[in-house]
């Protein structure tokens, strides 16, 4: 469900072109590492991979598991919330490695969250974080 929202959400923001070295969907069963510079990134990632014909998990921060509406499109998806910081974030790993098992794609962003802004423009990216090793 969150795909397609940002699939119909995306083009009426702007134009998306999706180029892909090789044709098709994802391989079930990758992770695919994606950047996380602003807060559109998310929607415009899930877009570019649902025209590639692939519907991803989502590992994403456990607070939007929180928010209204969001949190029960996520867990409706079964997406994986992150709980950064706490002893309960290897979780997230047990629950990627099963939806790989499964056949799964997931999508992870290596920065582990959007770096500090201090206008609207995207900022650099940040340095990945080992947990996506």
């Amino acid at each position: 469900m969150l795909s397609r929202i940002a699939a119909a959400l995306v083009p009426v923001l702007g134009r998306l072109s999706v180029t892909s070295e090789t044709p098709g969907p994802v391989v079930p069963g990758s992770v695919v590492a994606a950047n996380h510079t602003s807060a559109a990134d998310p929607g415009v990632v899930l877009a570019a991979l649902r025209r590639l014909g692939t519907e991803p998990v989502v590992m994403a921060t456990a607070g939007l598991w929180r928010v209204p509406v969001l949190g029960g499109v996520l867990r409706s998806g079964g997406h994986i919330p992150v709980h950064r910081g706490t002893a309960r974030a290897a979780e997230a790993l047990d629950a990627a490695a099963a939806a790989l098992a499964a056949g799964r794609v997931v999508l992870i962003y290596g920065e582990g969250g959007l770096p500090k802004h201090r206008d609207s423009r995207d900022a650099e990216p940040g340095a990945f974080r080992t947990g996506l090793a």
